[in-house]
């Protein structure tokens, strides 16, 4: 029977140990102890720099005298396995190679996962992004997120950290109802509120539960995120393409035979356009006399420029729309907060669906997003980036007005992004990708985002992603690309 040690602060004596498993083979000897920690370094479970357990530690976890322990660590310190400084404690010490992967044979070649044709491609691994989709992340509010982080723990009760309602904490539903309300005017008590791990995350909820009530069919524009219409068909639906022009979704086609739609009324990815109000009024017509669900995807809602912010969808028929908005813009993608309003009749069924997710999204970031809106925190940290993307997106007209006028720019009034519409003469898009990349600048096509081969050729550019230090030089590349 083998003889499995883990170092653990059981007693006060041993709370500053480090975990550690060893398998002794029922040995409980130096010379097994040395053999374990060897075969643990050479097959890369230990790895360089891991620090080991004092000797006390470890002597007491395996039971063994603490000199055996002692003794086993200077041998293999003599043998360059391990290092030891005063002071510093025991570390694996450096191999001269890494051991190979564990789940890679030697000598084989990496394969990075798989994309299929139907998701976006990965734009990281290029030092200059222009990819649409992000903010700047370096503008992250770290200061502002760390005291409200701690007012919220402070503040939180006990149970907050146990299993919670699947909506999500009551905290951040009460203070998103409110913020929505009077930010976006959506109409939307907590209580129908449900916090998701993401926008994606909220689609596929939501499409699973219209298959379950027979939903088969749903309008989808015919431009956007690729993997939205695969996480929609992946639930069973079949997406109906709505064209778009320069009102948004066209509405004609509109009837019986649609069960749902997916809309992003306030600014279209990527064509930048918003939803007329004549189609707005034609969307609420069609879900009240239908009984057709619409999911509004408030993307970029926040960050508009040069137009007045127009009201949520949802406010027109909240029994019909589910509003559904990310902190991925406003903040960070990896927070991983997302929300949707959920018509009274929906509300079990999406809560059943949240459930079986995950069961709840994860607690300390709702409580502190919570308290960075009720704060205030929220507003002033939107309005200060909604002035810095303004400054970015001038910074971008103003340089291809000057480098590559022949370059039409639109989808501006709002967002993150904008299309470049190119000129004729311009080099097919394959190439002007290859040199792209070959400059080091990751930039997207609206053949990327659903737009035919035959479409005249454009570049989807997202303005805001790059951090500060690295803007003016992706923006410069940008430029040299499009100019030569």
């Amino acid at each position: 029977m083998n003889d499995w040690a883990t170092s653990a602060a059981g007693t006060p004596d041993r709370t500053a140990g480090h975990d550690l498993l060893l398998d002794l083979a029922g040995t409980r000897s130096r010379a097994a102890l040395e053999t374990a920690l060897r075969e643990a370094v050479r097959d890369g479970r230990l790895t360089p720099g891991t620090r080991l357990p004092s000797s006390r530690v470890l002597a007491h976890d395996l039971g063994l005298a603490r000199n055996t322990v002692a003794d086993a660590y200077g041998q293999l310190v003599a043998e360059g396995w391990l290092t030891a400084r005063q002071g510093s404690g025991t570390t694996v010490a450096p191999r001269p190679e890494a051991p190979p992967a564990a789940h890679r044979r030697p000598g084989a070649p990496h394969v990075p996962p798989a994309v299929g044709p139907d998701l976006v491609p990965d734009p990281t691994g290029l030092p200059y992004s222009l990819w649409p989709g992000s903010p700047d992340l370096s503008a992250f509010p770290r200061t502002a997120w760390s005291a409200a982080a701690r007012r919220a723990l402070t503040a939180a009760p006990s149970e907050a950290f146990g299993y919670s309602d699947p909506r999500g904490r009551p905290e951040l539903r009460t203070a998103l109802a409110a913020y929505l309300a009077r930010v976006r005017g959506v109409r939307a008590d907590p209580e129908h509120l449900v916090i998701c791990t993401g926008y994606v995350q909220a689609v596929g909820i939501l499409a699973r539960v219209l298959y379950g009530r027979g939903a088969r069919r749903i309008g989808v524009e015919t431009l956007g995120f690729p993997d939205t219409g695969t996480l929609l068909r992946t639930a069973g639906l079949r997406t109906v393409p709505l064209p778009l022009d320069e009102d948004g979704a066209r509405l004609t086609d509109l009837g019986p035979g649609l069960d749902a739609l997916l809309l992003t009324p306030a600014h279209q990815f990527p064509t930048g356009v918003q939803l007329s109000p004549q189609r707005r009024t034609a969307v609420a017509t069609w879900a009240r006399t239908t009984g057709g669900l619409v999911i509004e995807d408030d993307y970029d809602g926040e960050f508009r420029y040069d137009r007045q912010p127009v009201g949520a969808l949802q406010g027109l028929a909240p029994g019909h729309v589910v509003y559904a908005g990310t902190a991925s813009k406003s903040l960070a993608p990896g927070l991983r907060l997302a929300w949707i309003t959920v018509p009274p009749e929906l509300l079990r069924a999406v809560v059943r669906e949240k459930r079986l997710a995950d069961h709840h999204t994860p607690v300390i970031d709702q409580l502190t997003l919570a308290e960075f809106l009720t704060s205030g925190a929220y507003d002033r940290h939107v309005r200060r980036m909604r002035l810095r993307y303004r400054g970015r997106r001038d910074r971008l007209v103003a340089a291809l007005a000057e480098r590559a006028p022949r370059v039409r720019v639109s989808g501006i009034a709002a967002g993150l992004h904008a299309v470049l519409e190119l000129p004729p003469e311009a080099p097919g898009l394959p190439t002007l990708l290859s040199r792209a990349r070959d400059r080091g600048l990751a930039v997207s096509t609206l053949t990327t985002f659903g737009a035919p081969p035959t479409a005249p050729p454009a570049l989807v550019i997202g303005y805001g992603s790059p951090p500060e230090h690295a803007f003016a030089r992706a923006l410069d590349l940008l430029c040299d690309l499009l100019a030569s």
